[in-house]
């Protein structure tokens, strides 16, 4: 569905070109890019600030560690290995559940020892890097994903994408994966778009590949119904990272695991726009109220101001098509 210049201004859509300039350019330092760019230094600044994240099993720093990876990760029944500068997904490996001396992911394919060793390298040679630098993996304990949530998800870890603005949450989506994005949590790849209401962690509306839907295409379970627990605490914490990053222009990570509650999995001082596609809103009315707020108010402030002022009525009944901004 085309759409004109004059239609997407109208709507509040931020481009790629005012996102970079306007928000990012003016509000995120780049001496502070290093503290988000490197999800080692993420991990170990959000516990510093009491930020829950996934557990870490360990890191590996060099080639000569990488015959160890196995013994590292024995006594864990699930785990995920990742670059700790790697960006949009790329080379992470979620394995579910050990079978023997086989490794299985979460779609089903079995790995062996081999297959660990030979992707815990790729990764340090800088594969998955931004830039191709030379990376380090990071071992995590496998997200225990809340169970409630499990109808709308297909072989993957959902997360919430909460875009911060100056301390405050100001639009949020669920990314469900799908058989399309093998299992993975990414909009490009083929995972569903749900945009969350501010105000209540509800569904306001569905997308996947750049149109509208109302269900899941796997589990067939329909999207409305969908609200996310314990979503006071999940903004609490999403926007904790402004005091955390300093970082003006932030998009945040979430995950809920069943026995700790929302965690931070990531974040991002570059995030997409594909957002507002979920949301069927732009972002620029938000970010303007934003920016004629008084400085230095607290965190439960600023999440209380946000739902206040964002509250938004579930669009999945009659979903009108946004496009995607270039």
């Amino acid at each position: 569905m085309w759409t004109t210049p004059g239609r997407l201004k109208a709507k509040g859509i931020v481009g790629m070109n005012r996102r970079n300039i306007r928000y990012i350019g003016r509000y995120n330092d780049r001496r502070l890019y290093p503290l988000v760019d490197d999800k080692l230094k993420t991990k170990l600044l959000a516990t510093e600030y009491g930020i829950t994240t996934p557990a870490l099993i360990g890191t590996i720093k060099s080639q000569f560690e990488v015959k160890g990876v196995a013994t590292m990760v024995a006594p864990y029944p699930g785990f995920v290995i990742k670059p700790a500068k790697g960006s949009g997904g790329k080379g992470i490996l979620v394995i579910e559940h050990v079978e023997g001396d086989s490794y299985i992911k979460p779609s089903g394919v079995r790995l062996g020892r081999e297959d660990l060793e030979r992707h815990v390298s790729n990764i340090l040679s800088g594969l998955y890097s931004l830039g191709g630098s030379p990376d380090v993996a990071v071992v995590e304990a496998l997200i225990n994903f809340d169970e409630s949530l499990s109808a709308y998800t297909y072989e993957g870890v959902p997360d919430i994408r909460v875009i911060i603005f100056q301390g405050y949450p100001v639009m949020a989506m669920m990314r469900l994966s799908t058989a399309a994005s093998d299992g993975k949590a990414n909009l490009h790849q083929g995972a569903v778009g749900v945009g969350i209401d501010i105000a209540t962690g509800g569904a306001v509306r569905g997308v996947q590949f750049d149109r509208t839907r109302a269900d899941h295409p796997d589990t067939g379970h329909e999207l409305a119904s969908l609200k996310i627990p314990d979503w006071q605490t999940l903004l609490t914490l999403a926007a904790g990272c402004y005091e955390m990053t300093r970082l003006g222009y932030l998009g945040t990570d979430m995950v809920l695991d069943r026995d700790h509650g929302p965690m931070l999995l990531e974040l991002n001082a570059r995030p997409g726009l594909a957002i507002q596609m979920a949301n069927g809103e732009g972002l620029r009315p938000r970010l303007d109220l934003i920016e004629r707020q008084p400085p230095d108010v607290g965190v439960e402030e600023r999440v209380l101001f946000a739902q206040r002022h964002f509250a938004r009525q579930s669009e999945l009944q009659v979903a009108e098509q946004i496009p995607c901004p270039a």
